[in-house]
């Protein structure tokens, strides 16, 4: 009879868990997702430590909405981290929906690449999800230890010969926008025709060989205004946000005495028609009513028609 009875409730104990596995499994993603423990290591050198209106440095790493999770993308990227894995609570029902959602917007993810450090800024982001809603980002970052360390002694160079404590903020970072514009040429090859024998679109190439898109220019200010210590960020217009053609355009904001600035150093540096290097102050530490004086003429100027509500410090504009 024994060996009946003990078959017997074997099959019965499999059925019932077969029956109930969805809510077996549920209960165990919870479970675990709940007593995470989450490995959360020091940022490298080149992170920011202080927040912006748009973005702040999280402090939990538990998601428990959508802006949670853009701080979550935005710190693990300002930390330098090359890979970190969080878990979505079960009191957070869209978050795995969330998060996918946001890692395939690339219109999102280049505005949460404009706040970090250009060191710390990526070339791709990879997401893997579990079923039970284990979350791992992976960073492909854009600059590698040895452009680091050559832009780094280029940058060193700059401050050395052209910074002058005693000078006030506008004379000493007149005198780097000038010997950067002064040494770089726009490539024009690269934005026509969307390649160039230049690295032209980052820092590296722009001290390497001279040449710079609005990437370089603004990737190199970046790197500088961050060894100095000012406050800083990179402005973006992309393609999608204007109604002519165009690649969009990137540009740099600081803050000076309390107030934030633009700062663009693509269009003090223009491309002529005569061939001549020129060299102009229209855009260099200049206030969004400034800017906008300067964009107006006999073209309507849509690349510097910034999104206010990610780029918040500028949010306010004066009337003329």
């Amino acid at each position: 009879m024994r060996k009946f009875i003990i078959p017997l409730i074997c099959y019965s104990a499999i059925l019932i868990v077969l029956l109930n596995l969805d809510s077996i499994t549920d209960f165990l993603a919870k479970a675990i997702s709940s007593n995470q423990i989450l490995n959360i290591a020091d940022g490298n050198s080149y992170t920011k430590n202080y927040d912006f209106s748009y973005i702040k440095n999280s402090k939990d790493y538990i998601p428990y909405s959508y802006n949670d999770l853009l701080e979550i993308i935005y710190g693990t990227i300002n930390q330098g981290w090359q890979e970190f894995t969080f878990y979505c609570p079960s009191e957070y029902a869209e978050c795995t929906k969330d998060i996918t959602e946001i890692t395939k917007n690339e219109l999102i993810l280049t505005h949460l690449n404009n706040f970090v450090h250009p060191y710390n800024s990526f070339e791709s982001l990879k997401t893997s999800i579990t079923e039970s809603g284990e979350i791992t980002l992976k960073v492909n970052y854009l600059y590698n230890e040895e452009k680091i360390n050559y832009i780094n002694e280029y940058v060193d160079k700059i401050i050395n010969d052209l910074y002058n404590k005693d000078d006030d903020d506008y004379k000493n970072l007149q005198s780097i926008h000038d010997y950067i514009i002064n040494h770089t040429k726009y490539d024009i090859e690269r934005n026509d025709k969307g390649d160039s024998p230049y690295e032209s679109y980052s820092a590296y190439g722009t001290v390497k060989d001279g040449y710079a898109t609005c990437n370089g220019y603004a990737d190199l200010m970046a790197i500088i205004l961050s060894k100095l210590g000012y406050e800083n960020y990179k402005i973006a217009t992309t393609k999608e946000e204007i109604s002519y053609e165009s690649n969009g355009h990137i540009w740099n904001a600081v803050k000076i005495d309390d107030e934030w600035l633009h700062l663009d150093l693509t269009w003090d540096d223009p491309v002529s028609k005569d061939g001549k290097d020129y060299l102009y102050h229209k855009y260099f530490l200049v206030t969004t009513e400034e800017m906008k004086k300067a964009d107006s003429g006999n073209v309507s100027v849509e690349e510097h028609n910034f999104n206010p509500a990610i780029y918040q410090e500028f949010m306010t504009i004066k009337e003329s």
